[in-house]
């Protein structure tokens, strides 16, 4: 029971809770930064419009240092694969010091677009010759105090990562930093669940089916610790990926999944871009979570991912940042629209019903999608979840007569103009017009750490 002399209340204009607009609300939060019901009848007020803040289901926080060194040509099949050798060279310059400025900038910059929850799926595990750190979870709990200091939510992946291929072919220079055994790996897990708190959580990667043999990832699932955490893994991201699956294990790889593990609503399928429709349905039937990526998906020329059938059979989704090169769920959410548009060349995809908003269509179907990925209490304004919330400019000329039918589409589709005001996390204010409380401070660190990383 909250102590009632403890709680803050708060007014607001309009407030998004259960999947629609509600007028003349008033919320009450408890000390630990919990919604509960107000008891105070003045209020502070928060403004005209207020909606929960939004989970990002997928982050490798390191490559938000990296965004914009990777658009020079190459060779004529330019592609993700090409990209990775980019992105594995410039991994291999950054420790603990580094990660831990990159992700704290990375962070505030989520707050202030929106994000209220991040999680980490994060592999940069070791030295980059593959020696572990003095302090194994080194590189883990920089990411833990990264989330702290920034103020926003984080669910922790450390993500298991094995063999370089389908094959089984051994790592390679490259790769042995992301590299370990099972039992590494739930050491890890297990040392990493004694640093979780109301705003840490820590659940379980698989990096992807490629990288992680049948044996190993039987193994981690028949763990105590898999019974009750977030399960994620990259699945189906490339063609080639689904080329080498059938070769060497005779199914694509959601197909070879769903018949070798059980998969279910603890798990979220990252990307998940190359589908049938009967894999589509399967995720849908699974209460799995399709963790959708549109701006690093179109960046890295991955495809698209099947929007109407999956939508129409149930499924549920989320939105991740992913390599970061956009952070904004207003872009994610946008590109993911038009992305389908283009594709079909029809209009208003993700309505599925004549009528329906695109917009509160998407921003209500990613906000379960990723609470439910998060494994935390989020994504809802109602008791007994984290007051994580965000507060639109209602004086931008962009939300000029807008009303309850038309402000999430203005929101999502009516500009580059940033409209998200004030951000509270669990109660707590980190965002005030515009303006996340430490960043300045922040951003010094981050520019010298990633002005070190290109002297190197």
């Amino acid at each position: 029971m909250s102590d009632s002399a403890a709680i803050r209340s708060f007014k607001t204009g309009q407030f998004w809770q259960a999947g629609g607009w509600h007028a003349d609300g008033l919320l009450g939060v408890d000390a630990g930064g919990r919604l509960v019901e107000p008891v105070a009848t003045s209020a502070e007020s928060l403004g005209a419009w207020v909606l929960p803040g939004m989970p990002n289901l997928h982050s490798h926080a390191f490559q938000r240092a990296m965004a914009g060194l990777a658009e020079r040509k190459g060779r004529a099949d330019d592609s993700f694969w090409s990209w990775r050798e980019t992105m594995y060279a410039f991994a291999a310059a950054i420790g603990p010091d580094e990660l831990r400025a990159i992700a704290t900038q990375l962070y505030v910059e989520m707050l202030k677009a929106g994000y209220t929850q991040v999680c980490e799926f994060h592999y940069l595990h070791h030295q980059p010759d593959g020696t572990p750190y003095a302090q194994p979870e080194a590189m883990s709990l920089v990411l833990i105090e990264a989330a702290r200091e920034a103020g926003i939510a984080l669910t922790l992946l450390p993500v298991l990562y094995i063999s370089g291929g389908f094959d089984g072919r051994a790592l390679t220079a490259r790769q042995r930093r992301f590299g370990h055994t099972v039992d590494g790996y739930l050491r890890l897990l297990e040392t990493l669940r004694r640093h979780e708190s109301e705003g840490v959580r820590v659940g379980i990667a698989l990096h992807s089916l490629r990288a992680v043999p049948e044996r190993a990832m039987r193994e981690v699932l028949a763990s105590d610790v898999a019974r009750t955490c977030p399960i994620h893994i990259h699945i189906a991201e490339q063609i080639g990926e689904v080329q080498d699956c059938l070769a060497t294990r005779g199914a694509r790889p959601v197909e070879w999944l769903f018949d070798h593990a059980e998969v279910d609503a603890r798990w979220c399928l990252v990307h998940a871009t190359h589908l049938t429709t009967v894999e589509a349905a399967r995720i849908a039937r699974s209460g799995a979570v399709a963790g959708l990526c549109p701006t690093t998906e179109a960046n890295l020329g991955d495809g698209l991912f099947p929007l109407a059938d999956y939508l129409d059979a149930g499924g549920t989704l989320g939105i991740g940042s992913d390599s970061h090169i956009s952070i904004s769920p207003v872009e994610e959410l946008r590109w993911l629209e038009y992305g389908q548009r283009l594709h079909t060349r029809h209009r208003n995809i993700a309505a599925r019903r004549e009528g329906d908003s695109v917009g509160e269509t998407l921003w209500r179907a990613t906000l379960h999608g990723g609470a439910r990925a998060s494994g935390l209490p989020v994504g809802e304004l109602r008791e007994g979840t984290r007051a994580d919330l965000i507060v639109l400019d209602e004086s931008s000329p962009l939300l000029a007569a807008r009303d309850t039918r038309s402000v999430l589409d203005s929101f999502l589709f009516a500009g580059n103009t940033p409209l998200v005001r004030d951000v509270m996390v669990a109660g707590r204010w980190l965002v005030r017009d515009f303006r996340h409380h430490d960043e300045e401070r922040i951003a010094a660190r981050y520019h010298s750490a990633v002005t070190a990383l290109a002297a190197q």
